[in-house]
């Protein structure tokens, strides 16, 4: 049973930026079976009367206001998307108020950050689920199987593209938001490359391009990275927010290689390119609500009192090494990294198929929050 005392979880959706207006929001039709939506918290009134009317919510209210939404509105767990440098400090409010946290990638934009919100899930007795969307997504979970199965022989190299042309003015373009290419993409990246080797890096090397025209000059609008693991093996990936739309993984082993283009969209079907032997083999995967998906996973580990796969230490996993790759870019050289164990991998157990999102326009233009 839920906290509030129902077979269903119920949700507050903190942040009315984009990504919740036309994906998170949209997809608790598809997570009925164990999900509810009863709140929205925003900074922006027309926003939060807006949505009000459109998912016929009772409970609304302002940042400000956030505990006191959470308890009149008998929330169990809350959405956190916001911009990444509020994380922290919204996740720990929700947190130390007795309610499950699941928000939005990267986890934060530091090491530090992450931790404290860690603690924050123990003191407050909650579970904090980091939304990797993908880590329930069949595309994406087959590739970890063909990983592991020796189709391919024993997987060497990683390389990785995901690049995107930003509004201009959106926040990903502000340094006080944690904006910047390394940080929007790049968890994408590092996330595939550490379950697709099922291990950690131990050496990141980085070289960003700063902002230019209508981009910021205060973070990155292009960053590449090179990663090293153990066992020989090597990952690199290039993200930007100035390039025209490409997503897309490979994964070369020592006797073929597996191709996902495009990767990581929640709009789109994703496509599976086999080669072996000199003869490719494509597979499509339909398109799915991998929010939905994601939802109703962190709904069953609060009903069944179970620790989520992608919890805070998955989510932290990625920063450390995002935040070395930004310490590489700014020194020109190669950053260490200590070990880090992770037991928790994504595998076709999380595969969950939820009919396509059917995403609604945004009440206002695109913003953050």
């Amino acid at each position: 049973m839920s906290l509030s005392g129902s077979d269903k979880v119920r949700y507050a959706v903190v942040g009315a930026g984009t990504i919740a207006q036309t994906a998170v929001l949209p997809s608790f039709v598809h997570a009925h079976e164990n999900s509810e939506l009863v709140a929205v918290v925003s900074g922006d009134p027309e926003k939060r009367a807006a949505l009000a009317r459109t998912y016929h919510l009772r409970h609304t209210g302002s940042y400000d206001d956030l505990e006191r939404v959470l308890h009149h509105a008998g929330v169990d767990a809350a959405y956190v998307a916001v911009p990444d440098t509020l994380h922290r400090e919204l996740s720990e409010r929700i947190a130390l108020a007795g309610v499950h946290v699941l928000c939005e990638k990267p986890m934060a934009t530091t090491e530090e950050d992450c931790h404290a919100m860690i603690g924050a899930a123990d003191q407050g007795h909650v579970k904090l689920m980091i939304a990797y969307r993908l880590h329930f997504e069949q595309a994406n979970l087959t590739a970890i199987e063909i990983a592991r199965s020796g189709v391919i022989g024993e997987p060497r190299i990683f390389d990785a593209l995901l690049t995107q042309r930003g509004p201009r003015g959106d926040g990903r373009a502000q340094a006080e938001t944690g904006g910047g290419a390394l940080f929007d993409l790049g968890p994408y990246c590092v996330n595939a490359a550490r379950y697709l080797f099922r291990d950690e890096p131990t050496d990141v090397m980085a070289m960003s391009v700063l902002g230019t025209g209508e981009r910021s000059v205060e973070v990155d609008e292009a960053t590449c990275a090179l990663l090293r693991f153990p066992e020989g093996r090597v990952a690199h990936f290039s993200v930007s927010h100035g390039s025209s739309e490409v997503s897309y993984f490979r994964l070369i082993g020592t006797e073929g290689d597996l191709r996902i283009e495009p990767a990581s969209s929640y709009e789109t079907d994703l496509v599976h390119h086999l080669t072996r032997a000199g003869k490719t083999e494509h597979r499509r995967f339909p398109r799915r609500d991998q929010f939905a998906a994601e939802i109703v996973y962190f709904s069953r580990c609060i009903l069944e009192n179970r620790e989520p796969g992608p919890s805070g230490w998955e989510g932290l996993a990625d920063v450390r090494v995002l935040e070395a790759a930004a310490r590489s870019a700014e020194s020109g050289r190669s950053v260490s990294l200590p070990p880090f164990e992770r037991s928790s991998r994504p595998d076709m157990r999380q595969n969950i198929a939820k009919p396509p999102l059917r995403p609604r326009p945004g009440v206002r233009p695109p913003t953050l929050h």
